[in-house]
């Protein structure tokens, strides 16, 4: 089984995830995440002769990662639209999906992609480049109560208000067209001690609303469970709250606010039942990856 050049890094909860799914020697399964193939390549070394995986990964540059072997396919598009490629090719159940969300090593490590604080780049922050929608049309072109509404629901932002006012101010004398810039315009906002925390929440909240990362999960989990064969396994890794809390309470309910819905008995009915505890990596992995800090692992089984 070969493969092209690796530009990513360590895949994070490698051996839990995979574990997670229970994999069967001929079974069809996908990798909804797949960057540097990480995930993808340990799935398939437990595959058999017979065995199916398809991976989706909406970066062009996950393409040059491909696995060449005749068992796996990789489609360039956004996990939203699962159900739709997976049909294209024939296939209507599967035996298990593994999710990877956030924002790969090399995405981070790419300055040209406006994704890293580290760097001065242009302000872009796309997923794929084919989106023509990028994080200077957020913001330049956002109205300050939609960038309010960005800064404090995607990045939990507690000064959303007067950020969203500054970057109006701003804004209206020049346009903000790199991260330098937009750092410039925050500066009173970053004291020195939490500068790089509050700049990774800003980014995170504008990167969200860029790639439209809320509404992709959401309609990816709602997917899951047609997909899924009875007994198959659901394995998703989160890196925040927003991610985790959408997983969490859909594995739980089977929606993603308010309780589940009952019959007339009284019997909760939810398409999944949870397996085993929340999993986080060990301070060994998180030493070697430091990623992987934030992650956290859930596991589920259709009923």
């Amino acid at each position: 089984m070969e493969t092209k050049p690796i530009m990513y890094h360590n895949p994070v909860l490698l051996q839990e995830s995979v574990n997670g799914l229970e994999i069967k020697e001929n079974g069809v399964y996908v990798d909804v995440t797949f960057g540097g193939g990480g995930h993808s390549k340990e799935i398939m070394k437990r595959l058999g002769d017979n065995g199916k995986l398809f991976a989706f990964d909406q970066d062009e540059d996950a393409l040059d990662n491909t696995i060449l072997d005749d068992r796996f396919v990789l489609i360039n598009e956004n996990y939203r639209y699962i159900k739709q490629f997976l049909k294209f090719y024939g296939i209507r159940k599967v035996d298990g999906i593994l999710a990877d969300f956030g924002v790969s090593s090399h995405q981070f490590d790419q300055a040209e992609r406006g994704f890293s604080t580290r760097f001065d780049a242009d302000l872009d922050m796309r997923m794929s480049k084919r989106n023509p929608f990028s994080a200077f049309n957020v913001v330049n072109k956002y109205s300050y109560d939609q960038l309010r509404k960005v800064l404090f629901e995607y990045g939990e932002l507690r000064n959303a208000n007067a950020m969203a006012k500054a970057i109006e101010v701003a804004r209206s004398e020049q346009p903000i067209k790199t991260s330098v810039a937009l750092k410039t315009v925050l500066k009173p906002f970053l004291p020195n001690a939490k500068e790089h925390k509050i700049l990774a929440q800003v980014y995170q909240a504008i990167r969200i609303e860029v790639n439209q990362e809320i509404e992709s999960i959401k309609e990816f989990l709602l997917q899951t469970a047609e997909l899924l064969e009875p007994n198959a396994r659901l394995s998703i890794i989160s890196y925040h709250s927003l991610e985790d809390r959408l997983v969490k309470r859909y594995i739980r309910a089977g929606q993603f606010q308010g309780e589940p819905e009952k019959d007339f008995y009284g019997n909760i009915n939810v398409p999944f039942k949870k397996v085993g505890s929340l999993i986080i990596p060990s301070s060994e992995e998180i030493a070697l990856n430091n990623r992987a800090r934030s992650a956290k692992l859930r596991v589920a089984k259709r009923i």
